[in-house]
């Protein structure tokens, strides 16, 4: 189980978490058998890759055992969404099966969603980017901030941070992280690059010379001090200003320029997307409007 997801789900759940879910099922009488057939994948299910090979081993399994725990369901119309249970149910097709023990449970979508993505996180089956596609889609569907995550997962506000920053990846290096090409620490050094048009080409010789993390950050700090001498953003730069700007990248999760002029000087904050600039209000404690 991932560490401090327990507590995440009892603020999520209070009289509904995994655990009691998982005594239900031993009550006999609470398992209906439901036709394959019926059943249809959760539309909020987190996780995108399904391992065929697993499967199949948990479908020989079935042929062999039969299901011994019963999937999760709520009855939508005359079908019936996965809530938990995907890979049984998947591997239940490949076996040939024509029904699977379930659970039916009346639910909300929004607890659909929540218990759907903490089964998967605790069961810790998603890719850095699934995992960071999930905490942005409670934050978006639930009206979640950053820290309001946090603490019902139980994770630290820079962890929730770090991994949504990886959805700022263009989409070719994103499937490289789900593919496992790219680890979520080649995912973050990336994000340091300061011309974001080379993003791409810089993840193909990741993968094409097998650097590690590392190797990476290297490479990125040798190309971002390139930039700086190309485009003389860090000429006559004393030690102090220098310093305080890696503190500001660091702090903020993207470039941060100071600039002095005799009488005055400026702190400017770069931001990529509209979901950026967000993040680093977010960070300042203000709300879009307000600016």
């Amino acid at each position: 189980m991932a560490r401090g997801l327990g507590k995440g789900i009892g603020a999520l759940f209070p009289t509904e978490t995994l655990e009691s879910i998982q005594e239900t099922i031993q009550n006999e009488e609470h398992v209906e058998k439901i036709p394959l057939q019926k059943l249809v994948a959760n539309p909020f299910q987190p996780r995108k890759k399904f391992d065929d090979e697993t499967i199949e081993e948990l479908a020989q399994s079935i042929r062999e055992h039969g299901i011994i725990q019963p999937i999760v369901v709520r009855k939508k119309g005359k079908k019936y969404e996965i809530v938990v249970g995907e890979r049984r149910y998947r591997a239940a097709k490949l076996a040939k099966l024509e029904e699977i023990p379930a659970i039916i449970k009346e639910m909300t979508e929004e607890q659909m969603m929540e218990l759907a993505i903490l089964e998967n996180l605790q069961r810790e089956d998603l890719t850095p980017i699934e995992e960071a596609e999930a905490y942005q889609n409670l934050i978006e569907k639930l009206n979640f901030t950053q820290d309001d995550l946090a603490k019902r997962l139980g994770k630290s506000r820079p962890h929730i941070t770090n991994m949504i920053r990886l959805l700022q990846l263009p989409e070719e290096v994103r499937q490289m992280v789900n593919d496992g090409a790219l680890s979520m620490g080649h995912g973050r050094a990336l994000l340091g690059l300061k011309n974001k048009r080379k993003i791409i080409e810089v993840a193909k010789k990741v993968v094409n010379q097998s650097l590690n993390v590392r190797q990476l950050e290297a490479l990125i700090k040798q190309l971002n001090e390139n930039v700086s001498r190309e485009t003389k953003k860090s000429t006559n730069k004393d030690i102090f200003v220098q310093a305080t700007e890696s503190q500001l990248r660091e702090f903020f999760g993207t470039n941060v320029q100071i600039k002095k002029t005799k009488n005055k000087g400026k702190i400017e904050i770069e931001f990529y997307s509209e979901d950026d600039l967000e993040r680093i209000l977010e960070i300042l404690n203000l709300e879009h409007d307000e600016v």
